[in-house]
């Protein structure tokens, strides 16, 4: 029997006040620090002009011609896609069958379950041997030349087609398509290869995808630790190194190698696929153009003794390797151990940033609505995860109407520097959180830095380009809006090196200035030349303003090109 779940309420009921309450609190601010300081007006180029006046035009025709616009206009980086999610049920449909696995199908002496929820799943052959299935099941090579088979695989793997019912809505659907296309094996750097021509076919350069390598180690010598007697509900510093100690010890580093091996071997994978050269050009605009790094996913819904010891790996992995660029913690954040846990992982945090500060870290907080959780998981997680969790990134951050004191939090958010990674339609397809209900308004008017991401673009049947749409449709975004958040992308991600961008004294705390960059690289950009020779030498020391300088070249051609 199904249980009618309560009703999720939208989240913002206080964000029009608190959108007031912001914009007298702040403006008086940046007055005063713009008033004391250097001028940072911006001067609009010719490029931008036109640019703008086309934007303005394909917005007046509509949404077909306004994708057109916006799918070649460079956008930088999406910052928050978990490789799974990223990938398109056609993919995975064509895998299961090319690895001979079975799918089950609905019985049919039993009623039908709407969306044929938890009937159209992948699974192992019977004795591993590819094909040979139990019965009430079919090989998924078999079951794809039955269009209504097919139809329903892609349904049950995505939120296509999705209906809410009562005791199935979005959240359930979606975050329940991740157990359907498991078992397969040994593709994610075909997965890689999918999202990096995506990618590029859209103009983005740089992208940093969510991953969780294997783990099952770590699991085993977290539980035979087992975990401290009394710190249900908050443990010491002390008692985590004492911990950590403890899981060095029984060996947790000997799955260092194994998992930068996992990360290495996809992308060799994906540059095979490709035929990929060995030096990268980004100018190039193809699958191999597009830079990938990796973020180390913690699975936070399992016992405080398997998430440390998969938090410790995680540090010591991206300690290890340069292409794992930080942490992130995944799995619903409503979920009942995500809930009770979440204080004490962010102690977690807290006590490996400082045995590993070197080591970045962006979280996903206030993913949740009203109703979803009871009204006191609301007030603290964002804020906890800015101040205890050390998250230089926030992914989604919905609920900050419903913190403790938003206003302030909003703008330490903004004095810290720390950028929040918008995923439109996920947070509605999820939250049924969209338009004024979403407090992206909220942060651009505290000049809390945002950039727009996907978060699981296949499980969604988006890309980035959908989202600037969306961006522009739902929320008013203008083409300069579009612009900065392609800069703040790159500008906030987790790279090596210094900005290209030259930094406005204090005024970075309250608006990020993307109008000056540094000395030697301030000459215009010719996108057909090598930059100046100082300026070549600066960025061959930074990745990240490599990139950077790689998006304003893009920037100039595009608009260049705009007539």
């Amino acid at each position: 029997m199904m249980i009618p779940m309560v009703e999720r309420s939208k989240p913002v009921k206080i964000l029009a006040a608190l959108l007031l309450v912001l914009l007298f609190a702040t403006v008086p601010l940046i007055l005063g620090h713009l008033n004391a300081g250097p001028d940072y007006s911006f001067t609009q180029s010719a490029g931008e002009g036109r640019a703008e006046r086309a934007f303005g035009i394909a917005r007046g025709l509509g949404e077909p011609r306004l994708y057109a616009f916006l799918r070649n206009m460079p956008k930088g980086a999406d910052l928050h896609m978990h490789l799974s999610g990223a990938i398109y049920a056609e993919t995975f449909i064509d895998e299961a069958a090319r690895e001979g696995l079975c799918v089950a199908l609905a019985d049919p002496g039993k009623p039908a379950v709407p969306q044929s929820q938890d009937a159209l799943t992948f699974v192992a052959p019977q004795n591993k041997k590819p094909s040979t299935c139990a019965k009430g099941q079919l090989p998924v090579s078999a079951a794809i030349n039955d269009q209504k088979i097919y139809d329903d695989l892609i349904d049950s793997l995505s939120m296509r087609a999705f209906v809410p019912v009562s005791g199935i809505d979005g959240h359930d659907q979606f975050f329940s398509t991740f157990a359907r296309f498991g078992g397969l094996q040994g593709v994610e750097g075909e997965w890689l290869n999918e999202v990096a021509t995506r990618a590029a076919a859209q103009n983005e350069q740089y992208l940093e995808i969510m991953q969780t390598p294997t783990l099952t180690n770590a699991a085993k010598l977290g539980n035979q630790l087992g975990w401290p007697a009394g710190a249900e509900h908050s443990i010491t510093s002390q008692q985590l190194a004492t911990l950590r100690d403890a899981l060095l010890a029984a060996g947790l580093r000997d799955e260092v190698p194994v998992d930068i091996k996992e990360f290495a071997d996809a992308k060799a994978q994906r540059n095979a696929i490709e035929h990929c050269p060995a030096t990268r050009d980004p100018q190039q605009h193809n699958a191999c153009s597009v830079e990938i790094h990796w973020l180390y996913q913690v699975l936070r819904g399992f016992p405080p003794q398997q998430v440390f010891a998969q938090t410790l790996l995680g540090f010591e992995v991206a300690s290890a390797d340069p292409d794992v660029v930080g942490i992130n913690f995944v799995m619903p954040e409503d979920g009942r151990v995500s809930m009770r846990d979440y204080h004490i992982q962010m102690q977690m945090l807290d006590y490996l940033h400082s045995v590993y500060p070197q080591v970045h870290i962006s979280l996903h907080a206030g993913e949740l609505t009203p109703g979803m959780v009871p009204p006191d998981g609301l007030r603290f997680h964002i804020r906890e995860a800015v101040e205890l969790g050390h998250a230089e990134r926030i992914g989604h951050g919905v609920d900050i109407g419903e913190e403790d004191d938003a206003t302030g939090l909003l703008r330490e958010m903004a004095q810290k520097n720390i950028m929040v990674e918008i995923n439109l339609t996920s947070n509605d397809v999820i939250l049924g959180v969209k338009g004024d209900e979403h407090p992206l308004a909220a942060y651009m008017a505290a000049h809390v830095p945002v950039a727009l991401s996907t978060d699981d673009e296949g499980v969604s049947r988006i890309d980035l380009t959908h989202e600037y749409v969306r961006g522009v449709e739902e929320q008013g975004l203008d083409y300069a809006d579009l612009k900065r958040m392609a800069r703040t992308s790159l500008e906030h991600a987790f790279l090596p090196g210094d900005s290209l961008w030259a930094a406005p004294t204090r005024l970075t705390h309250y608006v990020q200035i993307f109008n000056r960059r540094v000395p030697v690289c301030a000459d215009p950009i010719d996108p057909d030349q090598l930059p100046p020779g100082p300026c070549r030498d600066f960025l061959q020391k930074s990745e990240r303003a490599t990139q950077q300088y790689e998006l304003e070249r893009r920037f100039v051609l595009f608009e260049a090109n705009i007539r």
